[in-house]
């Protein structure tokens, strides 16, 4: 405890320095720690909702920090459900939401969550900026989920800090706040009392990232079971970045150049052979690209080999071999280098993750599985035996039985030996069928008690 000097009172001393997340997909800083304002506490977590917002992010801290899972070994937060504005909250999905708190409640929060905003082009409440300035004055944690980031970045909250957003609207943030430094290759960046994520799913990530950093390990793991998601996702969302180029890239004499070399991604060919084709030099060249794309030449044609890459692994049957031949790589060794680096996965990884099931493959797995009229199902066909040997799944008399009735027949046998050690047997029926005494009947394996995880 220390004292605060404007007030005078005891204040709470924020959780000690971070230990930075070594796991791929995220950024962490690791900063001094805060002291938090004697009004607010720790374990209350805020969530500040605006209309309009999409329902699923604005669903993610409630489930996460407002029910209770003690049993499982989470410490329990205490979840306020704030209005960021007056009137209804509707979200996009239609449902009209109604908040117990205002947003002068967020001054007892030890963290404020931002769900996604409902407009990248339109600006947050000017209440809600000074209520998230003024929180984070005294001590707050301020997290900004996907599209939230723009709310905390409109606050200048993230003035020269890193930060990462939706990948679709990260070049949006980077152009509007240049001081912002944003990743739009990372499921979430912890830059000590300032945390925001990717998009949409990426929230829950950051929500887990929070609880370890709160509680440890153990406590985010067993939260991650009971939602049912990994409790840290490798990679970034990279994978999922759009690297189409620009639009208005269409009416520059450059855009000859650009659509020849997609036709031709399968040929072996450099930036030089581009320049040539433009009849400039390489560095003018690489002066015009840039300017136009935003990005340097070279990248620019790895890039659009990878994404080629990304396209036959996921609708074609072609090795990874084949599949870099295809894509103008001079061998599956330079593939697997850059994909990894773009992508942070392996090419297998990806077609693994991402392949499409083709019509004729569905089609194919259903007249292999689907029998025909009149044809007995798998576990009622009959194996024909030969040399008088006993077909597979036949009893002694020869007669094919089901998948549970053979099940039967060994429970049977087993119980029977059991009896007999004990001076007794239970007969078998003409069908070889176990006629097992009602309280002492075996379950089986389908109908045994389980745990609700």
């Amino acid at each position: 405890m220390t004292q605060d000097s404007r007030t005078g009172t005891a204040t709470e001393i924020a959780p000690s320095p971070r230990t930075p997340v070594q796991a791929s997909g995220a950024t962490t800083a690791t900063l001094p720690g805060r002291k938090l304002s004697a009004r607010r506490r720790k374990e209350i977590v805020a969530v500040l909702l605006f209309s309009g917002g999409p329902i699923f992010e604005s669903s993610i801290p409630l489930s996460v920090f407002g029910v209770d899972r003690q049993d499982a070994g989470v410490p329990r937060y205490r979840l306020l459900v704030c209005a960021g504005e007056d009137g209804p909250l509707r979200t996009t999905g239609g449902l009209e939401l109604s908040a117990p708190y205002g947003i002068e409640a967020i001054g007892r929060a030890g963290t404020v969550v931002v769900p996604a905003w409902r407009s990248i082009s339109h600006l947050p409440p000017a209440s809600a900026l000074n209520a998230l300035r003024r929180a984070h004055e005294e001590g707050a944690r301020i997290i900004g989920l996907c599209t939230g980031a723009f709310v905390l970045a409109a606050a200048g909250l993230l003035d020269g800090r890193p930060a990462t957003t939706h990948w679709m609207y990260a070049p949006t943030l980077a152009k509007r706040y240049p001081s912002v430094h944003v990743d739009p290759r990372e499921l979430f960046v912890d830059d000590g009392d300032i945390l925001t994520s990717a998009g949409t799913a990426a929230g829950i990530d950051l929500c887990l990232h929070v609880v370890r950093t709160d509680h440890g390990a153990d406590a985010a793991n067993a939260l991650a079971r009971r939602l049912v998601v990994p409790p840290r996702r490798t990679g970034g969302q990279e994978r999922y970045l759009d690297r189409s180029l620009p639009e208005e890239i269409g009416g520059d004499p450059l855009a000859e150049v650009v659509a020849w070399a997609l036709e031709h991604l399968h040929e072996q060919f450099d930036v030089e052979t581009l320049a040539a084709r433009a009849y400039m030099s390489r560095r003018t060249f690489d002066r015009r690209f840039r300017s136009l794309t935003g990005s340097a030449p070279l990248q620019w044609l790895i890039t659009q080999r990878v994404l080629q890459a990304q396209r036959l692994l996921e609708t074609s049957d072609y090795s990874v071999d084949e599949v870099a031949g295809r894509c103008g790589f001079r061998s599956p060794v330079a593939l697997r280098g850059h994909f990894r680096r773009q992508l942070g996965s392996s090419p297998a990884s990806y077609r693994t993750a991402f392949r499409q099931r083709r019509p004729q493959d569905a089609e194919r797995t259903e007249r292999t599985d689907r029998p025909v009229r009149g044809e007995a199902l798998p576990h009622q066909r009959r194996s024909p035996s030969a040399s008088g040997a006993t077909a597979p799944g036949a009893g002694e008399d020869g007669q094919v039985r089901t998948d549970s009735e053979l099940y039967s027949v060994r429970l049977a046998d087993q119980h029977g030996r059991t009896e007999a050690q004990h001076g007794r047997a239970d007969a078998l029926d003409f069908t070889g069928v176990a006629r097992l005494r009602t309280d002492r009947s075996t379950p089986m394996p389908g109908q045994r008690d389980r745990p609700v995880g």
